[in-house]
């Protein structure tokens, strides 16, 4: 099925009580990373999308209530020297989850047939070959048992641009916005085309794209978490093991511990 980002421009406001909606479901996320560490599973949620498309404040909702033990956020920005003298994907293997772990990235390894393709960062080449590397990239990581959640943020360039002229008028929100994001406005014919192009040739059944309406932001966010919780709770068992008795009775000689029945 063709993915048109015109599908997703509506911005309709939250229906409901959002709060309530929000928190409903950061415990839930809370025990999906539970199940994460009970069953020794491991997941990958992924986030591309405009600048200033509100991917951070998705991940900052997604995480509040989870043991920063046991996940970890990597914000992907230009590759270092050391990562340019090697493949393209080497860094981001170094940055993939241990069994228990959920990585989440803020941008990832589209970047080569995105920013690097519209921006000349790399050959016609190299992200013309890209996409079967990332497929098979994420096959693998799929065969040897990680889930992977991929969501694309996207919003109208109105919306863009009055989310960053809020980011000019707060002087704590300046440091997030800089020159690079009006280059990449400028072409955004050309990154609407390489889009098209990414969902294309990478909506895989294996690891499938879920576009989100970020124009309104409440919206976005509970779409948002309720896409990643629905697709990680497939991915792991939410049955919890029974106590271990030996436990049980050490509470009980502590401090007179009874089970409730």
């Amino acid at each position: 099925m063709t993915i048109k980002l015109s599908d997703y421009e509506k911005g309709a406001d939250f229906d409901g009580d959002f709060d309530k909606a929000l928190l409903k479901l950061q415990k839930r996320l809370e025990k999906i990373q539970v199940a994460h560490i009970i069953h020794k599973r491991r997941s990958v949620v992924m986030l591309e999308g405009w600048d200033a498309a509100g991917k951070g404040g998705i991940i900052k909702r997604m995480t509040s209530l989870l043991d920063p033990r046991y996940f970890r956020v990597w914000p992907i920005g230009a590759p270092t020297p050391e990562e340019l003298g090697r493949h393209f994907l080497w860094r981001f293997w170094t940055k993939l989850p241990e069994d228990r772990h959920i990585a989440i990235f803020d941008r990832s390894w589209y970047g080569r047939v995105l920013v690097e393709r519209v921006e000349g960062f790399c050959t016609k080449a190299e992200w013309k070959r890209g996409y079967d590397e990332i497929n098979a990239f994420e096959a693998q990581q799929i065969d040897s048992g990680t889930a992977i959640v991929k969501l694309f943020v996207h919003i109208t360039q109105k919306e863009q641009d009055k989310q960053l002229a809020q980011r000019l008028d707060d002087p704590f929100k300046r440091w997030k916005t800089g020159t690079e994001d009006y280059r990449n406005r400028d072409k955004r014919a050309d990154y609407l085309d390489a889009i098209k192009d990414m969902f294309a040739k990478t909506d895989t059944k294996q690891a499938p794209w879920q576009v989100i309406d970020g124009n309104d932001r409440k919206a976005a966010r509970i779409a948002a978490l309720t896409c990643i919780a629905d697709r990680l709770e497939k991915h792991v068992s939410m049955e919890m093991p029974d106590v271990d008795p030996a436990v049980v009775k050490l509470a009980h000689e502590a401090f007179g511990y009874q089970p409730e029945d």
